[in-house]
């Protein structure tokens, strides 16, 4: 494992964190959308460490989802000053807290990129996504370097279906789905 994860951590690694984005937006041809980033997730590897981040985070702003998604809890805050990077503007972060597997680096994971549409299912996400970027079939058929990851994953009490696309290439991650965080908490009441 390497460094022990903390706010000072995450304060020094968002500048790299940004550029490893910026790069992999632009490798996938993503970045002349200008899609909405509704959050940036975490990763960590113990319960202190996420407790810690997470007594961190409630000072920056405050919790508005505490659920649990595939067996473990996942909290959502919505910051008082966003988060910039580049020319987005994030307000939310995703704190998980650790399940079974390990990451090799805690900290800064993914984004998540809003395309508003009305897909409710993995073919209909793709078929949307590949309507406005064509550039993406060889990525999405497996033809390139990149690893993709369809899912469609659900809190125990949300109703919107939100199907997901992650795109993975080394430790950064970009999630595209067709319904923003807030929407998706709207859900769940």
């Amino acid at each position: 494992m390497t460094n022990a994860i903390s706010e000072q951590v995450l304060l020094d690694t968002w500048p790299s964190f940004c550029d490893k984005i910026t790069i992999f937006l632009r490798e996938l041809g993503l970045e002349q959308f200008k899609l909405t980033c509704d959050h940036v997730a975490l990763r960590v590897n113990s319960n202190d460490a996420a407790e810690a981040l997470s007594v961190y985070f409630k000072r920056q702003g405050q919790i508005i989802s505490n659920n649990m998604i595939n067996g473990r809890p996942i909290l959502i805050f919505e910051l008082n000053t966003p988060l910039i990077m580049g020319l987005m503007k994030i307000d939310c972060i995703e704190l998980p807290y650790p399940g079974n597997k390990q990451y090799l680096v805690e900290g800064w994971e993914h984004i998540e990129l809003v395309l508003a549409c009305e897909a409710t299912t993995c073919d209909e996400l793709k078929q949307q996504l590949l309507n406005m970027a064509p550039q993406l079939a060889p990525v999405l058929s497996g033809q390139s370097e990149i690893k993709v990851k369809i899912s469609s994953p659900q809190g125990e009490h949300e109703r919107l279906a939100n199907p997901t696309i992650a795109f993975k290439k080394d430790d950064i991650c970009i999630k595209v789905h067709p319904h923003g965080i807030r929407a998706v908490i709207a859900s769940e009441h």
